[in-house]
């Protein structure tokens, strides 16, 4: 396997660091935080530059807090500037991986997405009868340090880069420090200590998931040979032509998992027919239509509420709230919505934001 040196310079150029600004950026200038940096841009991204070089640079504390989404999770955010360097880093190394990813992965990655992912799943769903339907347990707490970094030494041959990459996995390791340990065959008594977890929100968290489970993306379509096959983050379909290879996938699968350091909610590991509907991505997807879960459409209306109360008070301007209507139209627009789309929308008058 082809590795690659030289990487450091590209990572810590000064045009790099704007770039990934920017990108941290989208959408949140109006953030204090983001304003903040920003006010002293070309200050703070050769600071940030410096610190690079030196290899000075150390994360700052994350902040934590939980959502329900729709299940209790932590979500960690890092401060801005970190994010700006994950930017800086994934901008780089990414596409070195890339190449080696397969088809049929669809999260954080250019040209795929939720929608892409959703699609590929209907067109399998026409085209085979059954379903194999799998997600792991606390597949980011669970992220094994150790199996990530010589994932990512297999393709980088660069000491410097892999040292930022060991200030961001490190700095993540406190959020699970405290997690119940879980043990796997041949662990010896000291595998509880094995650093591992990595915080939801982090673009790297995102990019390295697909990193950590390519190995089982390769699995399932070299040594299974399943021809119909679909993964987001942690959330993978099988699609046979009987129900029995996949009962028998099914067995491999969570074989396999376990020398990732991982497991499957073998609960919901189910096998079914395509007919039925396959709960994916917060939709039902059918071979010809799909329909939103009904807890996602009252999460928004949840939302939608809030926000209203917050524009009547003032604490909003009034694009916050076309932003977060349009958007969710949008997303489900690609589903049989028209329904749930009139029936929301026809009863919610916005009110008229108060003056000061």
């Amino acid at each position: 396997m082809k590795t690659f040196k030289h990487l450091y310079p590209q990572i810590t150029a000064f045009e790099n660091l704007r770039i990934a600004f920017k990108r941290a950026a989208r959408g949140k200038r109006k953030h204090p935080n983001v304003a903040a940096f920003e006010y002293q841009l070309e200050r703070n991204l050769l600071e940030l530059e410096r610190e690079l070089e030196a290899q000075t640079y150390r994360p700052g504390a994350y902040h934590n807090f939980m959502i329900d989404d729709p299940k209790p999770r932590l979500i960690s955010a890092a401060p801005f500037r970190d994010r700006v360097v994950h930017h800086a880093l994934c901008q780089i190394i990414e596409p070195l991986f890339e190449r080696r990813f397969i088809h049929d992965s669809y999260a954080c990655r250019v040209g795929k997405g939720t929608h892409a992912a959703l699609d590929r799943a209907q067109a399998y769903a026409r085209q085979f009868p059954y379903v194999l339907q799998c997600d792991l347990q606390h597949f980011f707490p669970m992220m094994d340090h150790a199996r990530l970094r010589a994932q990512l030494a297999r393709v980088i041959a660069d000491k410097q880069t892999l040292w930022l990459a060991d200030q961001i996995l490190d700095s993540g390791a406190l959020i699970h420090a405290d997690d119940p340990p879980c043990y796997f065959e041949g662990d010896d008594l000291f595998a509880a200590a094995r650093p591992h977890g990595l915080p939801i929100g982090n673009l790297t968290s995102q990019f390295w998931a697909n990193v950590y489970l390519n190995p089982l993306d390769q699995f399932c379509k070299r040594e299974l040979k399943c021809a119909g096959y679909v993964r987001y983050v942690d959330d993978f379909l099988l699609f046979a032509p009987d129900k029995f290879t996949l009962h028998a996938w099914r067995a491999r699968v969570i074989e396999f998992a376990a020398t990732l350091r991982q497991t499957l909610h073998e609960e919901r590991a189910a096998v079914f027919p395509t007919a039925t509907g396959i709960p994916f991505l917060g939709w039902r997807v059918y071979p010809d239509h799909r329909r939103l879960k009904r807890r996602n459409g009252i999460a928004f209306q949840r939302r939608w509420a809030r926000l209203r109360k917050e524009y009547a008070a003032g604490k909003i301007e009034r694009d916050r709230l076309d932003a977060a209507i349009n958007g969710w139209v949008a997303h489900v627009a690609h589903g049989d919505t028209w329904g749930l789309r009139r029936a929301l929308l026809s009863r919610v008058a916005v009110p008229r934001q108060a003056s000061a």
